[in-house]
């Protein structure tokens, strides 16, 4: 027993008066009879591992890792690598970025919120919208947190959620996951040439719907041209208007806003981060309106005593860690750091060097499909739309085998359907896409 009179773990507090009566009134007769752990997986007092030194150690993660393929990789469908300028792994890089958790303390914290306060103004210049947090885990929760807005929005009539038939599956989970503990029911609306079927979709916006969701470009790489019309859909049914997309494609495409767009989100380590397939940096930017429904922090610009402009955190609608009944959102940290980068690398880059970012996704996209429709055994693209950094193909041989032969030569595609494969050109080099199309004639055979 302790100094307080507790026993046991110092996170589990209770006196063993108090965990007897508690098993008690619950029938069994120790802590143990709660839990099921099968042997196999019980800890004996043992992990098993050898001690090693530091030089051993490196040498063993070293041959663990040498044993992953050398692949060019172009591979897209949600994660985009973009070469990431050498300024921003240096500048985020200093202890006061490295060490810092939430800016909490203004004081201290200045550079920093600042840097968080450009990352927000950057998202509202591309958007269009008037309020951006800063920020969420990835584009998969903040189109979670995107549902249950609308959900409180129209807490007493409605409950759809609709979203294309081609939305990633990992995005449609977590959005499952999300609206699991709600009324919301998730649904999908089909899709024709890899973007929304407009028409099919107006059949399915009744009052009974609360969110609509598309993206721009679309999972296939595909430029949506009904976007307008989605939001007109989505206005008349009084339903919330959500657009996907990235800070490289808002760069070029049209602004969410100007096509009636409610809320966007996304995954904007498209810049500042290398290619991670896992670790993102979501987005996420609405209209003033819901300003007080927005999940996450909010960077605010004010004066100090002095007069001079100072930075703080504003808002904070999750309030989980004061009142949770209250809470907007279970989001419980953000990617601070990693949206420093963000503003780091957009920064760099200016206005223009963005926008040339996104040109240069289009034109080397529709010039790789060009030049594989220009093959013996593949039509490319197979949708008939202007396309952003990735494409469709079709071939004439099985997918799996092209894809199989194709990592065999050191390229590494992914396989959509039995005769369909998706390329991405975004973090590929010219001289790398070029190998690409000298290999494929034989594979195609």
């Amino acid at each position: 027993m302790t100094e307080t009179g507790t026993t046991g773990s110092p996170y589990a507090p209770h006196t063993a008066e108090e965990t007897a009566a508690m098993l008690e009134a619950i029938g069994v007769d120790s802590v143990e009879e709660l839990f099921e752990i099968p042997p196999a997986v019980r800890f004996d007092g043992e992990f098993g591992i050898d001690s090693r030194t530091e030089r051993e150690t490196r040498e063993l993660v070293g041959s663990i890792l040498d044993r992953n393929d050398e692949l060019v990789e172009l591979l897209g469908r949600g994660h985009y690598g973009y070469y990431v300028p050498s300024l921003v792994d240096h500048l985020a890089d200093r202890s006061e970025f490295l060490t810092s958790y939430t800016q909490y303390q203004p004081e201290i914290s200045q550079g920093f919120l600042q840097a968080l306060f450009e990352y927000q103004s950057l998202l509202v210049e591309l958007t269009g919208l008037e309020v951006a947090n800063c920020s969420m885990y990835d584009a998969a929760t903040a189109l979670g947190e995107a549902a249950t807005l609308a959900g409180r929005l129209r807490e007493t009539t409605g409950n759809h959620v609709l979203v294309p038939d081609r939305l990633l599956a990992g995005r449609r989970g977590t959005l499952e996951n999300y609206v699991a503990g709600t009324d919301l029911v998730v649904e999908e609306y089909p899709t024709d040439e890899g973007t929304a079927d407009v028409d099919a979709l107006a059949g399915r916006v009744d009052d009974d719907v609360v969110m609509v969701y598309a993206e721009n470009p679309t999972t296939e790489g595909a430029i949506e041209p009904g976007l307008a019309a989605i939001g007109d859909l989505a206005a008349d049914a009084d339903a919330l208007f959500v657009l996907g997309s990235d800070p490289v494609a808002l760069s070029l495409l049209s602004r969410p806003a100007d096509v009636g767009a409610d809320v966007v989100v996304g995954d904007a380590s498209v810049l500042g981060l290398p290619t991670s397939y896992g670790m993102g940096l979501g987005l996420f930017a609405t209209r003033e309106r819901y300003l007080r429904q927005v999940p996450g922090r909010l960077v605010g610009a004010s004066e100090d005593a002095a007069g001079r402009r100072a930075y703080t955190l504003t808002l904070q609608t999750r309030e989980q860690h004061i009142r949770r009944e209250r809470a907007t959102s279970n989001i419980c940290t953000n990617q601070a750091w990693v949206a420093l980068r963000t503003a780091m690398h957009a920064a760099y880059l200016g206005p223009s060097g963005l926008v040339d970012l996104a040109e240069r996704d289009v034109v080397r996209a529709e010039d790789l499909a060009e030049r594989i429709d220009a093959l013996s055994g593949a039509v490319a693209p197979v949708h008939d739309r202007r396309h952003f950094r990735e494409f469709v193909a079709h071939v004439d041989q099985p997918a799996p085998a092209i894809a199989a032969d194709l990592e065999d030569e050191g390229y590494a595609v992914h396989v959509v359907g039995d005769h369909e494969i998706q390329l991405c050109v975004s973090g590929v080099t010219d001289a790398e896409v070029d190998g690409f199309v000298e290999v494929l004639p034989e594979v195609l055979r």
